[in-house]
């Protein structure tokens, strides 16, 4: 019989609709509390919804014989409840310096991609991780402290693609409590004590003063202010969608410049809400950055529509924006040098997101069924947002850089263009062929975002399935999760 916080764990996910009797869910287990309670909270889940569970365990090579110990704590665990478990086993120092990162950058990384790589090979369908509400109000807290808008406010959400966070309901507290109730043991890291980490000093100084002096419920009213932020924020952003759509272009030049040219006629038809979302989400577009990018630099932009052609401000990461007779253009030089591989070949997680190392960004995939009251009006004509015909693809489809033999269908007869004069009549500059982003059916592309689709997957009066896929910017998962120490266990 469950008990009150397994009972608060089952309808916090029933709520959110985060696991369904065919998933398959990988959990990321440390070894620490929180990811030994979220272990055995989804066994017990499995038992009566039917889904799969798998485990994934990542030494990060930082802590010696703790670390192995850890590692056997795990394979032990699951072993004894029936879960099958990836061990993998990376030397997080050296991957840092070679990719310049911090070991907590690094770290996050490293996690993800095994977590990701098990979703590929193994046919997991979600991943599930134990942060708690703690772990949300000390987000919520660092963000205000670095300085946030209301996108900040938002916190971890429960849900964030195929990223689930099933313990989001439960304080550290209550994990621990419920964990001794049920003698369950666990391991522990001698670095979570230690203040070196900012998210440390928060946990151990900051939040306790809250709770001890000012509120006893501050981490939960914390939480609860992120749940409210996420609502308001998703309405932004629907909004902003809408109005990118209606006055946004996104196009590389002649030159091999990123180019983001934003109309004046339908942007000054905008709420200023809406109106400086757009601007920061177009500057971090021409930018491919996001990090940097600030108030001031949105506040510039917008100056830029009082004044007369020509004048210009100097933004983050080499980005330009210029004055131009009917709207603001955004440019940032395109480096040539190549600086990630894009050369790999990534299967498409359908439905699901699927993130590509190539252009770090993230390609969502919907399966959506078509209606009888379908309407054309419905189908999205975004740069970067598109809607195929599903049941006639003869592949699995896959993200990835062009390849000999490519070619695009460019009218209603089946008409074929190689890719390469394709590009050559688009006037884009060598060196930026090799770093285009395609969606790929075999040899046929699909779509190459920000540009054009192929005529052949369009919707179609015969049409059942409709495949919706959005390509977004890997943000979310280093907004949420930036500070999370390597070798800390969640």
């Amino acid at each position: 019989m469950m008990n009150r916080t397994e009972k608060k764990v089952e309808d916090f996910v029933r709520k959110y609709d985060m696991i369904g009797e065919d998933d398959t869910v990988v959990t990321g287990v440390s070894g620490g509390a929180d990811s030994v309670c979220l272990l055995f909270m989804l066994c017990a889940l499995r038992r009566r919804k039917g889904f799969r569970v798998l485990a994934c365990h990542v030494n990060h090579g930082l802590r010696g014989e703790d670390a192995a110990a850890d590692e056997a704590y795990v394979r032990e665990l699951c072993e004894r409840l029936g879960v099958p478990l990836r061990v993998f086993r990376e030397n997080v120092e050296l991957i840092a310096r070679k990719r310049k990162q911090s070991t907590e950058e690094a770290g996050r990384l490293v996690r993800r991609e095994a977590f990701e790589k098990m979703c590929r090979e193994d046919g997991g369908t979600k991943i599930a991780t134990a942060h708690h509400r703690d772990d949300n109000a000390e987000t919520v807290l660092l963000n205000i402290a670095r300085g946030t808008g209301l996108r900040g406010l938002c916190g971890i959400r429960p849900v964030r693609g195929r990223w689930i966070r099933p313990l989001l309901c439960l304080s550290r507290d209550e994990i621990e409590e419920w964990l001794r109730e049920k003698k369950i043991s666990f391991c522990t890291d001698a670095t979570n004590e230690e203040d070196i980490y900012t998210r440390n000093r928060i946990r151990h100084n900051i939040l306790p003063a809250l709770t001890e002096q000012v509120n006893a419920g501050a981490a939960r009213h914390l939480s609860d202010l992120a749940l409210q932020a996420q609502e308001v924020w998703d309405h932004i952003e629907k909004e902003t969608d809408r109005a990118e759509s209606g006055c946004v272009a996104f196009s590389p030049d002649a030159e091999g410049r990123r180019r983001v040219r934003i109309d004046e006629a339908g942007f000054e038809r905008l709420d200023p809400v809406i109106a400086k979302t757009l601007i920061h989400r177009c500057i971090c577009r021409a930018a491919g950055e996001e990090k940097d990018v600030e108030a001031v630099h949105v506040a510039d932009t917008l100056a830029l529509f009082g004044k007369q052609a020509g004048k210009a401000v100097d933004l983050p990461y080499g980005v330009k924006a210029e004055r131009i007779y009917n709207g603001v253009l955004l440019t940032k030089p395109v480096r040539t040098e190549r600086t990630a591989d894009v050369s790999a070949e990534v299967p498409l997680n359908i439905p699901g997101d699927t993130y590509f190392p190539g252009t770090g960004e993230i390609i969502q995939c919907v399966l959506l069924e078509k209606t009888d009251d379908f309407s054309p009006e419905e189908i999205p004509q975004k740069s970067y947002t598109k809607c195929f015909d599903y049941d006639i693809i003869k592949y699995s489809l896959s993200a990835r850089s062009r390849r000999p033999g490519d070619y695009l269908a460019v009218d209603g007869k089946g008409s074929r263009q190689k890719l390469k004069a394709y590009f050559i009549n688009e006037k884009v500059p060598r060196e930026e062929r090799d770093r285009k982003l395609l969606i790929a059916d075999g040899d046929h592309v699909v779509w190459i975002p920000g540009m054009r689709m192929s005529t052949a997957y369009q919707i179609g009066s015969r049409t059942k399935r409709i495949l919706m896929i959005k390509i977004t910017e890997d943000r979310e998962y280093v907004r949420n999760d930036q500070s999370i120490d390597p070798g800390r266990r969640s």
